[in-house]
């Protein structure tokens, strides 16, 4: 097969290290479109200064149809979105490459395989976005029986999993974060990580999941036993990260970037604590070879006052 035109189409900070990777792995430069969402434009200028391998470079709201006309490859962060499913059933890619999406890309694999619905797990989905979702997940598929499809993923698979995605010959591509983990960090960065022990905050209480008062607990539990410097997740809410500067010991670092490129290139170890994250894959790669642990850990169930 002759080199493609390849197009990395992202909106969130992991797929856009997904895309990076991608690049790296294959030695060669390649177009980006990138949603402007939070931490997008940090992560950029950061992962640029690394030696991220991106030709034309072009920000992006709704679908960027011009772009995605005009290579014949995508790199699809999202492929649950209705955008993705409009423009695929329109525009019909001839390959496609699906980046790690979160926990969300262990779901969209299932849906290729047919052992689950070709939805977001937990989303009722009505409207135009139904409408498309069968003519993309056939094209999806077709790609796939022809070789022109694949998962490049950090996360594990399963055996169970990969068997049934083979049914349709969806290939599995797997990195391990060896670019990013090669790279040096800014010196602003390395300089707000200052502490041993790092805990990663959690959307749990923006999406009700959590109470404000449980939260706060966990976070006290896991800082107690000296100073912890806490990294905000991208969607937690200022309420929020206010209560957390109130806990004692605890100082409140917003990188504006993932926790995964806040941490990559690190040259000491670092005690890592989370609850349930798709960083609990991601980040054990990053920290390859410093000697960093990276533990989940448990809160108290979401209380009635919660919602």
């Amino acid at each position: 097969m002759g080199r493609m035109s390849t197009l990395a189409w992202v909106e969130s900070p992991l797929q856009l290290l997904g895309a990076a990777e991608w690049a790296a792995k294959q030695g060669r430069a390649i177009d980006l479109a990138a949603r402007v969402t939070e931490q997008i434009p940090e992560t950029a200028d950061e992962i640029l200064r690394r030696g991220a391998r991106f030709a034309e470079k072009q920000p992006y709201f709704g679908i960027p149809w011009r772009m995605l006309a005009s290579h014949s490859h995508w790199l699809v962060g999202d492929g649950f979105s209705g955008q993705f499913r409009m423009a695929a059933a329109v525009l019909r890619p001839k390959r496609v490459t699906f980046l790690d999406d979160g926990m969300n890309t262990l779901s969209f694999a299932d849906a290729i395989a047919g052992t689950l619905p070709y939805r977001r797990p937990g989303v009722s989905e009505k409207g135009l976005t139904t409408r498309f979702a069968p003519l993309a997940l056939d094209h999806v598929r077709r790609r796939a029986l022809a070789g022109d499809a694949e998962l490049f993923t950090a996360f594990p698979l399963g055996g169970a999993r990969e068997s049934a995605i083979a049914e349709y010959s969806l290939g599995v591509t797997r990195h391990d974060f060896g670019w990013l983990r090669s790279t040096e960090p800014s010196e602003q960065l390395t300089s707000l990580i200052r502490t041993e022990r790092v805990v990663l905050g959690s959307a749990l209480p923006t999406d009700g999941r959590m109470s404000q008062s449980d939260y706060l607990a966990w976070v006290l539990n896991e800082t107690r036993r000296g100073e912890s410097t806490y990294l905000p997740h991208r969607r937690e809410t200022p309420e929020m990260l206010g209560a957390v500067r109130g806990v004692p010991g605890v100082t409140v670092v917003e990188t504006g970037v993932p926790v995964e490129l806040a941490l990559a290139g690190l040259r000491r170890p670092v005690d890592v604590r989370s609850l349930s994250s798709s960083a609990l894959t991601t980040l054990p790669l990053v920290l390859r070879g410093t000697e960093s642990v990276v533990n989940e850990t448990r809160a108290r169930p979401v209380t009635g006052e919660a919602r």
